[in-house]
Protein backbone atom coordinates (compact mmCIF):
# COMPACT_ATOMS: atom_id res chain seq x y z
CA UNK A 1 0.00 0.00 0.00
CA UNK A 2 0.74 3.48 -1.00
CA UNK A 3 2.40 5.75 2.30
CA UNK A 4 -0.87 7.00 4.47
CA UNK A 5 0.16 10.53 2.99
CA UNK A 6 0.25 9.73 -0.66
CA UNK A 7 -3.05 8.49 -0.86
CA UNK A 8 -5.94 10.36 -2.78
CA UNK A 9 -9.52 11.32 -1.60
CA UNK A 10 -11.05 8.22 -2.93
CA UNK A 11 -8.06 6.21 -1.60
CA UNK A 12 -8.40 7.16 2.02
CA UNK A 13 -12.04 5.98 1.38
CA UNK A 14 -11.31 3.25 0.59
CA UNK A 15 -8.79 2.62 3.43
CA UNK A 16 -11.11 3.26 5.44
CA UNK A 17 -13.87 0.74 4.21
CA UNK A 18 -11.04 -1.88 3.88
CA UNK A 19 -9.60 -1.30 7.68
CA UNK A 20 -6.38 -1.05 6.34
CA UNK A 21 -6.23 2.28 8.58
CA UNK A 22 -8.52 4.14 10.80
CA UNK A 23 -9.19 7.88 10.89
CA UNK A 24 -7.00 8.34 13.94
CA UNK A 25 -4.48 6.81 12.34
CA UNK A 26 -4.21 8.66 8.97
CA UNK A 27 -4.74 12.11 11.39
CA UNK A 28 -1.79 11.02 13.64
CA UNK A 29 0.44 10.41 10.65
CA UNK A 30 0.15 13.85 9.30
CA UNK A 31 0.17 15.55 12.49
CA UNK A 32 3.68 13.43 13.03
CA UNK A 33 4.55 14.35 9.39
CA UNK A 34 3.52 18.19 10.52
CA UNK A 35 5.89 18.29 13.70
CA UNK A 36 8.95 16.77 11.39
CA UNK A 37 8.65 19.40 8.61
CA UNK A 38 6.76 22.60 9.50
CA UNK A 39 9.66 23.81 11.47
CA UNK A 40 11.60 24.25 8.27
CA UNK A 41 8.73 25.12 5.69
CA UNK A 42 6.90 27.30 8.03
CA UNK A 43 3.68 26.06 6.38
CA UNK A 44 1.44 25.59 9.42
CA UNK A 45 0.50 28.76 11.57
CA UNK A 46 -1.76 27.19 13.65
CA UNK A 47 -3.26 23.46 14.52
CA UNK A 48 -6.67 22.12 15.36
CA UNK A 49 -6.16 20.89 18.70
CA UNK A 50 -9.27 18.66 18.12
CA UNK A 51 -8.42 16.78 15.52
CA UNK A 52 -7.61 13.51 16.98
CA UNK A 53 -10.95 13.79 18.62
CA UNK A 54 -12.81 14.63 15.53
CA UNK A 55 -11.05 11.53 14.16
CA UNK A 56 -12.11 9.06 16.39
CA UNK A 57 -16.01 10.57 16.11
CA UNK A 58 -15.20 10.02 12.44
CA UNK A 59 -13.71 6.31 12.78
CA UNK A 60 -17.05 5.69 14.80
CA UNK A 61 -19.54 6.85 12.39
CA UNK A 62 -17.40 4.66 9.14
CA UNK A 63 -18.20 1.72 11.92
CA UNK A 64 -22.03 2.44 12.11
CA UNK A 65 -22.88 4.13 8.94
CA UNK A 66 -19.69 3.66 6.19
CA UNK A 67 -19.00 6.32 4.51
CA UNK A 68 -21.96 8.08 4.06
CA UNK A 69 -20.72 11.80 3.14
CA UNK A 70 -18.10 13.27 0.48
CA UNK A 71 -15.38 13.99 2.47
CA UNK A 72 -15.88 12.12 5.67
CA UNK A 73 -12.06 11.51 7.25
CA UNK A 74 -10.53 13.33 5.12
CA UNK A 75 -7.55 15.53 6.64
CA UNK A 76 -7.50 19.03 5.10
CA UNK A 77 -5.23 22.22 5.44
CA UNK A 78 -6.59 25.97 5.43
CA UNK A 79 -5.72 28.73 3.92
CA UNK A 80 -5.53 31.33 6.85
CA UNK A 81 -8.15 33.96 5.22
CA UNK A 82 -11.19 31.99 6.38
CA UNK A 83 -12.43 32.01 9.51
CA UNK A 84 -12.35 28.84 11.63
CA UNK A 85 -14.47 28.29 14.57
CA UNK A 86 -12.00 26.55 17.64
CA UNK A 87 -9.05 27.86 15.09
CA UNK A 88 -7.44 31.24 14.86
CA UNK A 89 -7.65 33.14 11.75
CA UNK A 90 -4.91 35.80 11.24
CA UNK A 91 -4.73 36.33 7.63
CA UNK A 92 -0.94 35.86 8.62
CA UNK A 93 -0.94 39.65 9.77
CA UNK A 94 0.08 40.47 13.49
CA UNK A 95 -3.01 43.36 13.05
CA UNK A 96 -5.28 39.86 13.51
CA UNK A 97 -2.74 37.96 15.86
CA UNK A 98 -4.53 35.56 18.58
CA UNK A 99 -7.94 36.51 16.90
CA UNK A 100 -10.24 33.35 17.36
CA UNK A 101 -13.78 33.89 14.87
CA UNK A 102 -17.32 33.37 16.49
CA UNK A 103 -18.63 31.86 13.34
CA UNK A 104 -17.20 29.48 10.72
CA UNK A 105 -17.28 31.07 6.96
CA UNK A 106 -19.25 29.67 4.28
CA UNK A 107 -16.94 26.92 2.54
CA UNK A 108 -15.43 25.78 5.50
CA UNK A 109 -18.68 25.05 6.99
CA UNK A 110 -19.13 23.25 4.20
CA UNK A 111 -16.31 21.24 4.44
CA UNK A 112 -16.67 20.42 7.76
CA UNK A 113 -20.36 19.31 6.83
CA UNK A 114 -19.17 16.96 4.70
CA UNK A 115 -16.99 15.50 7.25
CA UNK A 116 -13.49 16.88 6.52
CA UNK A 117 -10.75 17.30 9.35
CA UNK A 118 -8.81 20.72 9.85
CA UNK A 119 -5.77 19.87 10.73
CA UNK A 120 -4.64 23.49 10.94
CA UNK A 121 -4.18 26.98 9.24
CA UNK A 122 -1.71 27.64 6.27
CA UNK A 123 0.55 30.71 6.08
CA UNK A 124 -0.85 33.08 3.23
CA UNK A 125 0.60 36.70 2.26
CA UNK A 126 -0.30 39.30 4.86
CA UNK A 127 -4.16 39.48 3.81
CA UNK A 128 -3.05 38.08 0.73
CA UNK A 129 -1.53 40.74 -0.13
CA UNK A 130 1.49 39.30 -2.64
CA UNK A 131 2.61 36.39 -4.93
CA UNK A 132 5.19 34.72 -2.61
CA UNK A 133 4.11 34.63 0.91
CA UNK A 134 7.14 36.08 1.52
CA UNK A 135 4.62 39.44 2.81
CA UNK A 136 3.60 37.16 6.01
CA UNK A 137 3.87 38.69 8.93
CA UNK A 138 5.23 35.30 10.27
CA UNK A 139 7.98 34.24 8.27
CA UNK A 140 7.81 33.26 4.59
CA UNK A 141 6.68 29.76 3.77
CA UNK A 142 9.79 27.94 1.74
CA UNK A 143 9.34 25.58 -1.72
CA UNK A 144 9.22 22.13 -0.65
CA UNK A 145 11.26 21.07 -3.89
CA UNK A 146 14.04 23.59 -2.80
CA UNK A 147 13.66 25.46 0.52
CA UNK A 148 16.12 28.58 -1.00
CA UNK A 149 12.68 28.96 -3.48
CA UNK A 150 9.61 30.35 -2.75
CA UNK A 151 6.47 28.64 -3.02
CA UNK A 152 4.23 31.26 -4.63
CA UNK A 153 1.58 33.06 -2.85
CA UNK A 154 -0.51 34.33 -1.57
CA UNK A 155 -1.89 30.58 -1.01
CA UNK A 156 1.28 29.62 -0.47
CA UNK A 157 1.22 27.53 2.46
CA UNK A 158 -1.84 25.54 0.66
CA UNK A 159 -0.33 25.15 -1.94
CA UNK A 160 2.82 23.68 -0.14
CA UNK A 161 1.26 21.51 2.42
CA UNK A 162 0.18 19.33 -0.76
CA UNK A 163 3.53 19.58 -2.33
CA UNK A 164 4.94 18.58 1.16
CA UNK A 165 2.42 16.18 1.79
CA UNK A 166 1.58 17.15 4.94
CA UNK A 167 -2.73 17.32 4.15
CA UNK A 168 -4.74 14.88 1.31
CA UNK A 169 -5.99 18.24 0.56
CA UNK A 170 -6.19 21.82 1.40
CA UNK A 171 -8.60 25.22 0.49
CA UNK A 172 -7.18 28.38 -1.13
CA UNK A 173 -8.18 31.31 -2.47
CA UNK A 174 -7.33 32.85 -5.30
CA UNK A 175 -7.90 37.15 -6.16
CA UNK A 176 -5.54 37.24 -9.02
CA UNK A 177 -3.50 33.83 -9.40
CA UNK A 178 -3.39 33.33 -5.86
CA UNK A 179 -4.43 29.46 -5.99
CA UNK A 180 -2.90 28.56 -9.55
CA UNK A 181 0.53 30.22 -9.32
CA UNK A 182 1.70 28.51 -5.93
CA UNK A 183 0.33 25.29 -7.72
CA UNK A 184 2.33 26.13 -10.27
CA UNK A 185 5.55 26.47 -8.45
CA UNK A 186 5.15 23.89 -6.03
CA UNK A 187 4.15 21.30 -8.56
CA UNK A 188 0.35 20.48 -7.54
CA UNK A 189 -2.97 20.87 -8.81
CA UNK A 190 -5.20 24.26 -8.21
CA UNK A 191 -8.28 25.05 -9.06
CA UNK A 192 -10.02 28.69 -9.65
CA UNK A 193 -14.11 28.40 -9.64
CA UNK A 194 -15.87 31.10 -11.47
CA UNK A 195 -16.11 33.98 -9.24
CA UNK A 196 -19.55 33.70 -7.39
CA UNK A 197 -19.48 29.97 -7.91
CA UNK A 198 -18.41 29.93 -4.26
CA UNK A 199 -19.50 32.23 -1.28
CA UNK A 200 -17.21 34.39 0.76
CA UNK A 201 -18.63 35.08 3.55
CA UNK A 202 -16.13 34.51 6.21
CA UNK A 203 -13.56 35.00 4.06
CA UNK A 204 -11.47 37.70 4.30
CA UNK A 205 -11.79 40.21 1.74
CA UNK A 206 -8.84 41.09 -0.39
CA UNK A 207 -10.66 42.38 -3.82
CA UNK A 208 -14.32 41.49 -3.46
CA UNK A 209 -15.09 41.50 -7.12
CA UNK A 210 -12.25 39.29 -8.12
CA UNK A 211 -12.16 36.84 -4.90
CA UNK A 212 -13.03 33.45 -5.37
CA UNK A 213 -12.49 30.44 -3.11
CA UNK A 214 -10.62 27.12 -4.58
CA UNK A 215 -9.28 23.80 -3.84
CA UNK A 216 -5.50 22.67 -3.80
CA UNK A 217 -4.79 19.26 -3.90
CA UNK A 218 -2.98 16.12 -5.66
CA UNK A 219 -4.92 15.77 -8.77
CA UNK A 220 -7.62 17.39 -10.62
CA UNK A 221 -10.52 14.48 -8.99
CA UNK A 222 -9.84 15.31 -5.95
CA UNK A 223 -10.48 19.37 -7.30
CA UNK A 224 -13.36 18.29 -8.94
CA UNK A 225 -14.96 16.67 -5.64
CA UNK A 226 -14.03 19.91 -2.94
CA UNK A 227 -15.25 22.20 -5.80
CA UNK A 228 -18.56 20.33 -5.80
CA UNK A 229 -18.88 20.09 -1.78
CA UNK A 230 -17.69 24.08 -1.54
CA UNK A 231 -20.01 25.49 -4.66
CA UNK A 232 -23.25 27.17 -4.95
CA UNK A 233 -25.28 29.53 -3.87
CA UNK A 234 -24.93 30.99 -0.66
CA UNK A 235 -27.55 33.09 1.58
CA UNK A 236 -24.93 34.92 3.14
CA UNK A 237 -23.11 36.12 -0.25
CA UNK A 238 -25.40 38.07 -2.73
CA UNK A 239 -22.60 37.94 -5.23
CA UNK A 240 -22.98 34.11 -5.53
CA UNK A 241 -24.88 32.83 -8.68
CA UNK A 242 -28.14 30.43 -8.29
CA UNK A 243 -26.44 28.70 -11.38
CA UNK A 244 -26.84 24.62 -10.48
CA UNK A 245 -23.64 23.08 -9.51
CA UNK A 246 -22.92 20.02 -12.03
CA UNK A 247 -21.90 16.85 -10.69
CA UNK A 248 -17.95 17.89 -11.53
CA UNK A 249 -16.64 14.43 -11.01
CA UNK A 250 -19.12 12.69 -13.41
CA UNK A 251 -16.44 14.63 -15.95
CA UNK A 252 -14.03 12.57 -14.63
CA UNK A 253 -12.21 10.07 -17.11
CA UNK A 254 -12.92 11.17 -20.46
CA UNK A 255 -11.31 8.41 -23.00
CA UNK A 256 -10.10 11.24 -25.48
CA UNK A 257 -10.35 14.93 -26.62
CA UNK A 258 -12.06 14.34 -29.94
CA UNK A 259 -14.73 17.44 -30.43
CA UNK A 260 -12.87 19.32 -28.06
CA UNK A 261 -10.69 23.06 -29.06
CA UNK A 262 -8.63 24.82 -27.60
CA UNK A 263 -7.09 28.30 -27.94
CA UNK A 264 -2.82 28.34 -27.77
CA UNK A 265 -3.18 32.31 -26.55
CA UNK A 266 -0.23 33.42 -28.72
CA UNK A 267 0.00 36.34 -26.55
CA UNK A 268 1.09 34.38 -23.47
CA UNK A 269 3.90 32.89 -24.79
CA UNK A 270 5.50 36.34 -23.67
CA UNK A 271 9.75 37.21 -25.26
CA UNK A 272 10.26 37.58 -21.46
CA UNK A 273 9.20 33.80 -20.67
CA UNK A 274 12.09 31.63 -20.02
CA UNK A 275 11.98 29.53 -23.21
CA UNK A 276 12.52 26.30 -21.55
CA UNK A 277 8.72 27.05 -19.77
CA UNK A 278 7.73 28.50 -23.39
CA UNK A 279 8.81 24.93 -24.94
CA UNK A 280 7.01 22.94 -22.33
CA UNK A 281 3.78 24.89 -23.09
CA UNK A 282 3.84 24.11 -26.97
CA UNK A 283 4.71 20.47 -26.06
CA UNK A 284 1.41 20.66 -23.63
CA UNK A 285 -0.44 22.11 -26.49
CA UNK A 286 0.87 18.89 -28.87
CA UNK A 287 -0.08 16.28 -26.04
CA UNK A 288 -4.32 17.68 -26.83
CA UNK A 289 -3.92 17.29 -30.06
CA UNK A 290 -2.11 14.26 -29.28
CA UNK A 291 -5.52 13.08 -27.32
CA UNK A 292 -7.62 14.26 -30.17
CA UNK A 293 -8.46 17.77 -29.62
CA UNK A 294 -7.94 20.78 -32.39
CA UNK A 295 -5.64 23.30 -31.42
CA UNK A 296 -5.20 26.56 -32.87
CA UNK A 297 -3.08 29.98 -32.17
CA UNK A 298 -5.37 32.92 -30.71
CA UNK A 299 -5.53 35.66 -30.29
CA UNK A 300 -6.15 38.30 -26.65
CA UNK A 301 -5.60 41.43 -25.35
CA UNK A 302 -1.96 41.62 -23.99
CA UNK A 303 -1.58 40.47 -20.38
CA UNK A 304 -0.46 43.26 -19.26
CA UNK A 305 -3.41 45.62 -19.44
CA UNK A 306 -4.53 43.07 -17.12
CA UNK A 307 -1.87 43.99 -14.83
CA UNK A 308 -2.90 47.94 -15.71
CA UNK A 309 -6.67 47.09 -14.84
CA UNK A 310 -5.48 44.53 -11.44
CA UNK A 311 -3.49 47.03 -9.78
CA UNK A 312 -6.20 49.69 -9.87
CA UNK A 313 -9.39 47.38 -8.80
CA UNK A 314 -7.49 45.29 -6.20
CA UNK A 315 -5.65 48.09 -4.54
CA UNK A 316 -8.94 50.33 -4.35
CA UNK A 317 -10.83 47.52 -3.21
CA UNK A 318 -8.50 46.52 -0.39
CA UNK A 319 -8.19 49.96 0.50
CA UNK A 320 -11.98 49.71 1.16
CA UNK A 321 -11.87 46.22 2.60
CA UNK A 322 -9.20 47.39 5.32
CA UNK A 323 -10.53 49.81 6.57
CA UNK A 324 -12.62 48.10 8.74
CA UNK A 325 -9.70 46.43 10.66
CA UNK A 326 -8.76 48.75 13.97
CA UNK A 327 -7.54 48.44 17.09
CA UNK A 328 -11.22 48.84 19.26
CA UNK A 329 -12.32 45.49 17.16
CA UNK A 330 -9.42 43.43 17.09
CA UNK A 331 -6.77 44.67 19.34
CA UNK A 332 -3.95 46.01 17.18
CA UNK A 333 -3.46 49.05 16.04
CA UNK A 334 -3.36 49.57 12.26
CA UNK A 335 0.52 50.30 12.75
CA UNK A 336 0.84 46.60 12.52
CA UNK A 337 0.01 46.52 8.95
CA UNK A 338 2.68 45.23 7.09
CA UNK A 339 4.49 47.40 4.55
CA UNK A 340 2.57 46.11 1.80
CA UNK A 341 -0.50 46.40 2.89
CA UNK A 342 0.46 49.80 3.95
CA UNK A 343 1.35 50.21 0.04
CA UNK A 344 -1.96 48.97 -1.34
CA UNK A 345 -3.75 51.11 0.98
CA UNK A 346 -2.67 54.24 -0.02
CA UNK A 347 -2.49 53.54 -3.80
CA UNK A 348 -6.28 52.77 -3.36
CA UNK A 349 -7.36 55.48 -1.28
CA UNK A 350 -5.71 57.78 -3.95
CA UNK A 351 -7.39 56.37 -7.26
CA UNK A 352 -10.87 56.87 -5.22
CA UNK A 353 -9.93 60.12 -4.60
CA UNK A 354 -12.23 62.88 -5.79
CA UNK A 355 -10.66 64.16 -9.18
CA UNK A 356 -8.58 60.86 -9.88
CA UNK A 357 -11.73 58.42 -9.43
CA UNK A 358 -12.63 58.92 -13.73
CA UNK A 359 -9.12 58.71 -14.62
CA UNK A 360 -7.62 55.37 -12.83
CA UNK A 361 -10.59 53.17 -11.50
CA UNK A 362 -13.39 53.71 -14.24
CA UNK A 363 -11.20 54.00 -16.58
CA UNK A 364 -9.97 50.47 -15.08
CA UNK A 365 -13.56 48.62 -14.87
CA UNK A 366 -13.85 50.01 -18.85
CA UNK A 367 -10.71 47.95 -19.80
CA UNK A 368 -12.20 45.02 -17.79
CA UNK A 369 -15.24 44.89 -19.52
CA UNK A 370 -13.57 44.97 -22.54
CA UNK A 371 -11.49 42.02 -21.68
CA UNK A 372 -14.92 40.12 -20.33
CA UNK A 373 -15.90 41.14 -23.68
CA UNK A 374 -13.13 39.54 -25.82
CA UNK A 375 -12.86 36.11 -23.87
CA UNK A 376 -16.70 35.82 -24.34
CA UNK A 377 -16.17 35.83 -27.89
CA UNK A 378 -13.08 33.55 -28.07
CA UNK A 379 -15.28 31.30 -26.12
CA UNK A 380 -17.98 31.09 -28.53
CA UNK A 381 -15.50 29.13 -31.22
CA UNK A 382 -12.98 27.78 -28.54
CA UNK A 383 -13.59 25.15 -25.55
CA UNK A 384 -10.80 26.75 -23.77
CA UNK A 385 -7.50 28.62 -23.84
CA UNK A 386 -4.09 27.57 -22.43
CA UNK A 387 -1.04 29.19 -21.59
CA UNK A 388 1.75 29.02 -18.57
CA UNK A 389 0.79 30.16 -15.27
CA UNK A 390 3.95 32.13 -14.80
CA UNK A 391 6.77 32.96 -17.13
CA UNK A 392 9.06 31.26 -14.77
CA UNK A 393 9.58 28.86 -12.45
CA UNK A 394 9.81 29.47 -8.73
CA UNK A 395 12.14 32.29 -7.69
CA UNK A 396 14.56 32.46 -5.01
CA UNK A 397 13.96 33.64 -1.51
CA UNK A 398 14.18 37.25 -1.38
CA UNK A 399 12.90 37.63 -4.42
CA UNK A 400 10.09 40.19 -3.36
CA UNK A 401 12.39 42.65 -1.80
CA UNK A 402 12.31 45.68 -2.97
CA UNK A 403 9.98 44.91 -5.47
CA UNK A 404 6.11 46.57 -4.92
CA UNK A 405 4.73 44.95 -8.54
CA UNK A 406 6.58 41.50 -7.94
CA UNK A 407 3.13 40.02 -7.77
CA UNK A 408 1.40 41.53 -10.90
CA UNK A 409 4.19 40.26 -12.40
CA UNK A 410 4.97 37.30 -11.89
CA UNK A 411 0.89 36.36 -12.20
CA UNK A 412 0.65 38.55 -15.37
CA UNK A 413 -0.44 35.63 -17.13
CA UNK A 414 -3.19 34.21 -14.86
CA UNK A 415 -4.61 38.44 -14.14
CA UNK A 416 -6.98 38.50 -17.33
CA UNK A 417 -8.71 35.29 -16.46
CA UNK A 418 -8.94 36.33 -12.46
CA UNK A 419 -10.76 39.90 -13.43
CA UNK A 420 -12.72 38.13 -16.35
CA UNK A 421 -14.13 36.19 -13.78
CA UNK A 422 -13.77 32.70 -15.30
CA UNK A 423 -12.97 29.26 -13.75
CA UNK A 424 -9.29 28.33 -14.76
CA UNK A 425 -7.06 24.73 -13.70
CA UNK A 426 -3.51 24.97 -12.92
CA UNK A 427 -1.75 21.65 -13.38
CA UNK A 428 2.09 20.40 -13.80
CA UNK A 429 3.42 20.49 -17.24
CA UNK A 430 7.02 19.20 -16.59
CA UNK A 431 10.29 20.44 -15.22
CA UNK A 432 12.56 23.72 -15.36
CA UNK A 433 16.02 23.26 -13.58
CA UNK A 434 14.08 20.53 -11.13
CA UNK A 435 11.46 22.78 -10.06
CA UNK A 436 7.79 21.98 -11.55
CA UNK A 437 5.81 24.36 -14.24
CA UNK A 438 2.26 25.37 -14.34
CA UNK A 439 -0.19 25.00 -17.20
CA UNK A 440 -3.50 26.54 -17.12
CA UNK A 441 -6.53 25.74 -18.40
CA UNK A 442 -8.78 28.24 -18.66
CA UNK A 443 -12.94 28.27 -19.98
CA UNK A 444 -15.78 30.41 -19.92
CA UNK A 445 -18.06 31.28 -16.34
CA UNK A 446 -19.34 28.34 -14.70
CA UNK A 447 -17.73 26.28 -17.04
CA UNK A 448 -15.86 24.34 -14.72
CA UNK A 449 -17.13 21.05 -15.81
CA UNK A 450 -15.67 21.10 -19.23
CA UNK A 451 -12.12 22.37 -17.34
CA UNK A 452 -12.02 19.89 -14.91
CA UNK A 453 -12.79 16.98 -18.04
CA UNK A 454 -10.10 18.49 -20.02
CA UNK A 455 -7.41 19.24 -17.24
CA UNK A 456 -8.23 15.50 -16.25
CA UNK A 457 -7.44 13.79 -19.41
CA UNK A 458 -4.54 15.78 -19.41
CA UNK A 459 -3.22 14.67 -15.98
CA UNK A 460 -4.25 11.15 -16.61
CA UNK A 461 -2.28 10.60 -19.85
CA UNK A 462 0.89 12.55 -18.64
CA UNK A 463 3.11 11.91 -15.48
CA UNK A 464 4.23 15.27 -14.20
CA UNK A 465 2.11 15.72 -11.16
CA UNK A 466 5.23 14.30 -8.48
CA UNK A 467 5.80 14.99 -4.64
CA UNK A 468 9.64 16.12 -3.87
CA UNK A 469 11.41 13.35 -1.12
CA UNK A 470 11.56 16.39 1.83
CA UNK A 471 14.50 14.00 3.52
CA UNK A 472 16.39 14.74 0.14
CA UNK A 473 15.36 18.18 -0.49
CA UNK A 474 15.29 19.69 3.21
Amino acid sequence: MKPLHALSISEVHAGYLNKDFTCVELVKHFLKRIDKYNPKLNIFLDLNENALKQAAEVDIEIAEKGIDRELLGIPMAIKDNFLTVGISTTASSNILKGFMPQYESSVTGKLLAAGAIFLGKTNMDSFAHGSSTETSDFGPTLNPWNPEKLPGGSSGGSAAAISAQLATAALGSETAGSIRQPAAWVGVTGLKPTYGRAGRYGCIAMASSTDSPGPLTRSVADAALITRVISGEDPYDATTSPTPVEDYPSFLNRKDLKGIKIGLVKEYLMSSMSEDVKKLILDAADKFRELGATVEEVSLMDPKYGIGVYTVVQRSEVSSNLARFDGIRFGNSRDTFCQESKRRIMLGTYTLSAGYYDAFYKKAEAVRTKMIDEFAEVFKTFDAVIGAVSPTPALSVGATKDQPMFGEMEDVLVEPSSVAGLTSVGLPCGFVDDLPIGLQITCAQFQESKAIAIADCFQRNTDFQKFPDLDKTL
